[in-house]
């Protein structure tokens, strides 16, 4: 029998080898995050990756109006980690659309462009998303390898019914066996004070043997964040001041009356006065004003 000529099928391996590689590509190489012109990175589980962020987006610290007092703290406490010093763990809480995620990003734009500034090597943000917390073991390994400091950043993190994600970030919180790595530590948001929906802690209340101990296990998570920052709905002064401050920046030529009434006329639509209904007003009228 005549030796097949496996010469034809060349081509078409080499296109399903490639096509493989791309549905799986490598494992982060470690060298990737000692990269200093990269500032962000988003964490895929599924493929045990790390993908590099050109460009974090970060609004400058002058423009997020009305949280001086939690500015102060996100920032002393992030500049406390890149310094090498002890840092906790950080929990930004309260209404939604006050600023929390932005908070985070802005802190650690401007604690980068202090340390650049001192020619030392700038922190990196890791965004991990909440469904994947159950990977946080794998994303450590990798980062224990890496000299440079992590910030780990969940954005909107809750927990709800049936949902055992919470047990993965209370033990790296806490320290399990394995401990938290010193040159990481995690930032995250939610509207939720105890991460978890009210109803849901009622129910353990109601259904276990013992509810006291029911309780505490679902509350304990929240605990583990050494600084609670709490952000609350804008006042009518401060929503004034976001609208100012954006107004500005973008050179927006509007009377000052005018742009106000507009301003609460937006927010009355929209319900609530926040930096997010802010932007959103300043946004649209940025176009009406460019487009005349």
């Amino acid at each position: 029998m005549p030796t097949p000529d496996l010469s034809s099928l060349l081509p078409t391996l080499t296109r399903i080898a490639e096509s493989l590689e791309r549905l799986a590509p490598p494992p982060t190489n470690p060298s990737i995050l000692a990269d200093p012109s990269v500032d962000a990175f988003l964490w895929q589980e599924a493929l045990g990756t790390l993908c590099p962020v050109p460009h974090m987006r970060a609004q400058p610290l002058a423009l997020l109006c009305g949280i001086e007092s939690q500015k102060e703290r996100v920032m002393a406490n992030t500049r406390y980690f890149a310094r090498g010093l002890e840092a906790n763990n950080v929990m930004l809480w309260g209404a939604r659309g006050m600023g929390k995620s932005s908070l985070v990003k802005a802190s650690i734009a401007a604690v980068n462009a202090e340390l650049r500034a001192d020619s030392k090597a700038p922190l990196a943000l890791i965004e991990i998303p909440r469904h994947e917390l159950r990977s946080l073991p794998k994303l450590l390994a990798l980062l224990r390898q890496s000299s440079r400091r992590f910030i780990l950043f969940c954005d909107d993190l809750s927990f709800e019914e049936q949902d055992a994600d919470y047990k993965s970030l209370k033990s790296v919180l806490d320290g399990g066996i394995a401990g938290r790595p010193d040159n990481v530590i995690i930032y995250a948001t939610s509207n939720r004070r105890h991460l978890m929906p009210r109803r849901m802690i009622e129910n353990e209340s109601s259904d276990a043997i013992n509810p006291s101990e029911a309780i505490e296990e679902k509350v304990s998570l929240s605990d583990r964040f050494g600084l609670w920052i709490g952000l609350y709905g804008a006042s009518q002064n401060d929503y004034l001041a976001i609208i100012d401050a954006y107004a500005k920046e973008r050179d927006l030529l509007i009377d000052k009356k005018d742009l106000h009434r507009r301003a609460l006329q937006w927010a009355m639509t929209r319900g609530s006065r926040s930096g997010r209904v802010a932007i959103q007003f300043i946004t649209a009228l940025s176009a009406e004003l460019s487009s005349h």
